[in-house]
């Protein structure tokens, strides 16, 4: 009896070590997001529901030495990609701001739940707000960039 349960604890500690280690599964945006490179912008009213797609919000200022839109807007040529862009005052309408709280921010959605996102906030972020490469290695974890 005390062997099984051993057994099942410790299958339990490696299917949950497991589960946390793993990576990020990539997946496509909706295919209208794939061909061109506009920011679309929206209101929150308008906010695709179960879309897969990037999501840029901003401020109307920008405190960094390059402004970020500057190193999306590179990255959405050299793909042809589309984001969804959004005020951070509009955006605080939304379902996502319980989650996203400082802009401007990237918010990568899959069919409407937030996977992951840029915290102004965060020094570990500030890199991926200012070289392109960067960027384009944490989106990259996330998103296939061709269709």
């Amino acid at each position: 009896m005390l062997k099984k349960i051993v057994l099942s604890l410790l299958l339990i500690i490696i299917i949950t070590g497991c589960s946390l280690n793993k990576e990020p599964k990539k997946f496509y945006l909706n295919d209208k997001y794939y061909g061109s490179s506009n920011f679309i912008a929206t209101s929150s009213s308008e906010i695709p529901k179960k879309e897969s797609f990037v999501l840029y919000t901003y401020n109307n200022y920008c405190n960094f030495a390059i402004p970020c839109d500057t190193i999306f807007t590179t990255f959405m040529e050299k793909y042809n990609i589309d984001f969804v862009s959004i005020p951070f005052a509009e955006f605080k309408n939304t379902k996502y701001y319980k989650t996203v709280k400082y802009a401007p921010s990237i918010i990568i959605i899959s069919k409407g739940k937030i996977v992951a996102y840029l915290d102004a906030n965060s020094d570990e972020d500030l890199i991926k707000y200012q070289d392109v490469e960067a960027f384009e290695t944490w989106l990259d974890k996330y998103i296939y960039f061709e269709k």
